[in-house]
């Protein structure tokens, strides 16, 4: 007799065993209608599972978050349906759900071309229309094998007897067509709905080894709606216009190259976008109490071994024989082991605590090329890095401290709100479960004094610490981890960092691993994105550009010029021979924010015509008025008073 919790917190009790759709059947005609599976103690199962036994029963309907992942899978059953009616022969593989739609990869000897697409596309919308239910079945393993190969599917073969002995064999039908799958399920192909999208097709090796075959994947997207649908393929438009690979060519910012792979050649205009960020940065820092440290590129072995790096991140470090003196070098891909050398350095004392190292520190970490993305992924970057050695009592005001600062610096990059992830012990870690009591106890407590808000991020903290992480949601919609703040008890620990405490006592001190930017390198691509290329005043590479109508200006031009940089403006003089609507077109291609247009008459009454990126609108004033005007709007947000509020911004 099954005693039934639903979230109301209503009981339900019965006789026998009863289905999922029974009970919502049995609760109400609109719940029977708009549910699409449900929850039994937490774990997502197929409405026509049995409930023999007291459960807290959870229905999952479009509507609900769940509901997406469950659009996903099905969609990608869908899929594999409609390309095995198509193309006969083809041999299905794995097909998941993924972040925003799924994929399914395939084995036939032609691979598949986006020309491919609206074929299969239709046909996935027939099935759809078939509404055929998914069934659930149990086979025996071997009889599950048998069955597959004897329909040429040696993939699926190969999955089934690679599972545990200890996992039942499931397989689920809709219709005539069957696959192998753990579940859970819709209730029919009529669930997935119509707000679907093949996107690409892809190339994939079997399992991920570049030893196996290689398949064909294609790629889609699936949504609850058409709104919702029509609000994603809106984003990736967006997301094209914005792509920082094809800003950075049209502002002449930097390229990449095969004989550097991983590594940026900065141009000149993308260096200056690159200092204003760094000197912004740097300011922020000395305001707030932080000493900039440098420390060395290549570090021995022993040090990487002693912290715990070498036999953690190995793989991806960069390393270095030195022959005649036997030696192995690593170039650093973090610098924390050597801001521990710094601090080691003399005997330290409770007075110098809170210690705030900064350091814009060169790493260098391996990553697959296949995973490298313009400026965003790269194996040569330069983290806003610093560490914080403080007391067990200091970690929750260092905590706020950091939190505001990090919230203000956002702000002043164009970036209004942020969320914040707390990510606990890692599977792989450090140090005994005491520490990381202690170390998850302090960041917990630091958050709630600090008044700071999350959702848990389970197993994904550093391998020496708890993390706070700050994702920063850009101007369409995208998520990008960026800041994070760690506590780490271990790494002082292992290299023996200690202060002399007030009771005369040698103390290990706490360390905080802190960025706001992470990655300058990604995070310029994130601001080139944001704006779309279009800086504010004081960010941008070129600020103004002057540009002469006729010849006869060339020679106020070139006093307008003189008096822009004169007030502190990066400018470039356009003297040729180009009409004007040229000019501005090119200028307005490379995203310059402010263009001074001069001709005779300007010349003569020492005014000039300003235009704004993007606007068709000219303003005559006087060169000085101009002057100011762009002088004031060109002044970093730290320059000016009372801009630096601590107001909340996480949430």
């Amino acid at each position: 007799m099954p005693a039934i919790t639903l979230p109301d917190g209503s009981v339900r009790r019965f006789d026998a065993p009863v289905t999922g759709t029974a009970l919502a059947a049995e609760i109400g005609p609109g719940l029977a209608r708009a549910a699409l599976a449900m929850k039994r103690d937490g774990k997502l199962v197929d409405l026509s599972s049995e409930i023999a036994e007291d459960a807290a029963i959870v229905f999952v309907t479009r509507r609900d978050p769940d509901a997406l992942s469950l659009i996903r899978h099905d969609a990608a059953h869908v899929l594999a349906e409609a390309v095995q009616e198509l193309y006969p022969g083809t041999q299905v593989t794995i097909g998941p759900a993924i972040d925003t739609g799924f994929y399914y990869d395939f084995h036939r000897n032609e691979p598949f071309t986006p020309e491919d697409l609206p074929a299969i596309e239709a046909r996935m919308r027939e099935i759809v229309a078939r509404n055929a239910p998914f069934v659930r079945q149990e086979w025996d393993r071997d009889a599950a094998i048998a069955f597959f190969q004897a329909r040429g599917e040696r993939f699926k073969a190969e999955l089934i007897r690679d599972l545990p002995q200890s996992e039942t064999i499931s397989l689920y039908s809709q219709g005539a067509w069957l696959d192998l799958c753990r579940g859970p399920h819709m209730r029919a192909t009529g669930d997935v709905g119509t707000a679907f999208k093949l996107m690409k097709v892809a190339g994939a090796y079997w399992r991920g080894d570049h030893r196996n075959p290689v398949l064909s994947r294609i790629y889609g997207t699936a949504w609850r709606d058409q709104k919702e649908l029509d609000a994603y393929l809106h984003m990736l438009e967006e997301a094209e216009r914005r792509d920082h690979r094809r800003i950075g060519r049209e502002m002449d910012l930097f390229h990449l190259q095969e004989e550097a792979v991983g590594s940026i050649f900065w141009h000149p205009k993308g260096w200056r976008l690159y200092r204003a960020v760094e000197s912004y940065i740097r300011r922020r820092l000395d305001a707030a109490d932080y000493q900039e440290v440098r420390t060395p590129q290549l570090v021995d072995r022993s040090l990487w071994e002693a912290s715990g790096h070498w036999d953690k991140f190995r793989e991806h470090m960069f390393v270095a024989q030195v022959e005649d003196e036997n030696k192995v070098l690593a170039l650093k891909p973090m610098n924390c082991p050597c801001h521990v050398q710094i601090f080691r350095q003399g005997v330290r004392s409770y007075r110098e605590l809170p210690l705030r190292m900064a350091e814009f520190g060169a790493c260098h970490r391996y990553e697959p090329s296949g995973a490298l993305h313009g400026i965003m992924r790269v194996r040569a970057f330069t983290q806003d890095d610093a560490h914080i050695f403080c007391t067990e009592d200091q970690v929750a005001a260092e905590t706020a401290r950091f939190v505001a600062l990090l919230a203000s610096v956002y702000r002043d990059l164009g970036f209004a709100d942020f969320r914040v992830k707390f990510s606990d012990r890692p599977a792989l870690r450090a140090g005994d479960d005491t520490v990381w009591d202690k170390a998850e106890g302090a960041l917990i407590e630091a958050c709630r004094l600090a008044g700071v808000e999350y959702t848990t991020n389970p197993g994904e903290g550093a391998f020496y610490g708890p993390k706070l992480e700050f994702v920063l949601r850009d101007a369409i919609g995208r998520d990008w981890q960026c800041g994070t703040l760690q506590v780490d008890y271990i790494l002082p620990e292992r290299l023996d960092a200690e202060y002399v405490g007030e009771d005369g006592v040698r103390h290990r001190p706490v360390m905080l691993h802190r960025a706001i930017l992470g990655s300058f390198e990604r995070f310029l691509g994130i601001l080139i994105e944001q704006h779309a290329g279009r800086f504010p005043l004081w960010l941008a590479p070129v600020q103004a550009a002057v540009a002469t109508i006729v010849s006869d200006a060339d020679g106020y031009a070139e006093q307008v010029a003189a008096a822009l940089r004169q007030a502190g403006l990066t400018v470039a003089l356009d003297l040729g021979r180009e009409k004007i609507n040229a000019k501005v077109r090119a200028h307005s291609v490379a995203h310059v924010p402010a263009i001074l247009v001069v001709g005779r008459k300007e010349a003569e009454a020492g005014t000039v015509a300003l235009r704004r990126l993007g606007g068709e609108a000219q303003e005559v004033m006087p060169l000085a008025a101009a002057v100011a005007r762009l002088a004031a709007e060109a002044r970093p947000p730290d320059f000016t008073a009372g801009s630096h509020g601590l107001a909340d911004h996480h949430s």
